[in-house]
């Protein structure tokens, strides 16, 4: 059986079948992933580690859509999205995928309530006031929901891009050094907040970390290192192993 066929067994999850990634580097071309093969379950919280240029932030673009693989093919629930074109990508983030990000990316000129309301008026939910106000409650910020993003602190900005990131219930949920601007104790804050979260929603949590402490705490921890995956573990597996097959690591979570 083809092994794109038999990976497609199981819809609800991510699926990344061989894929690369390359750029122009001045006159040559450097690869950033090397054919790269994963699949991550759905529900499950993966933490993606490695040294800078391993290819964290690329990957997680990847799935995202954010950016086309060089070669290969990437699914999310059993659509092929490396076959999909700008409008049906943005149609698919809209409906199954929430971003957290380390810069926050929070629109400057529209308050806390409205950079949360403002995903759902565009996908024209009836209840999204009262959704807003009801992610701003769960997040701590509800005294602070009429402010503009520069009279909030640093963590206060990241709970309001995590409060919009799950705006539309979203089933993969993909974080990029989301503490990475924060000081430890709001960093700490932040990162059990967003779990708390993702966890009572049963969405599929991936994070990008420099930070191991915040790492161990995923159900399975990827280290990348050169475009490659170094290791693929299991929390709690202390006899894990390197290069752990997508199979291999279903079964051990069943």
């Amino acid at each position: 059986m083809d092994e794109r066929i038999r990976l497609s067994s199981n819809n609800r999850m991510i699926k990344l079948y061989k894929v690369s990634k390359t750029v122009p580097s001045g006159n040559e071309s450097l690869t950033i992933l090397h054919s790269l093969d994963l699949t991550i379950p759905d529900g499950q919280f993966t933490a993606i580690v490695g040294p800078s240029g391993s290819g964290k932030s690329t990957l997680l673009g990847l799935i995202a859509g954010l950016d086309a693989p060089t070669s290969g093919e990437i699914r999310i629930d059993g659509e092929e999205i490396t076959r999909m074109g700008e409008d049906e990508l943005a149609g698919l983030r809209g409906r199954k995928i929430g971003f957290v990000f380390q810069s926050f990316h929070l629109i400057p000129s529209l308050t806390a309530f409205e950079n949360v309301l403002v995903p759902m008026e565009i996908a024209g939910r009836r209840d999204a006031r009262e959704r807003a106000r009801q992610l701003l409650e769960d997040t701590g910020l509800t005294a602070r929901s009429h402010h503009y993003p520069l009279q909030l602190s640093g963590g206060e900005q990241q709970r309001v891009a995590i409060a919009r990131a799950f705006s539309n219930e979203p089933s993969i949920m993909l974080a990029d050094e989301p503490t990475g601007n924060l000081d430890s104790r709001n960093g700490q804050h932040v990162f059990e907040l967003m779990l708390e979260m993702n966890r009572r929603r049963g969405a599929t949590l991936v994070l990008v970390t420099h930070e191991h402490e915040l790492a161990k705490l995923a159900d399975r921890r990827i280290s990348l290192r050169d475009g490659h995956v170094a290791s693929d573990s299991l929390r709690g597996d202390e006899n894990a192993r390197e290069d752990f097959s997508a199979e291999e690591l279903e079964a051990a979570r069943t």
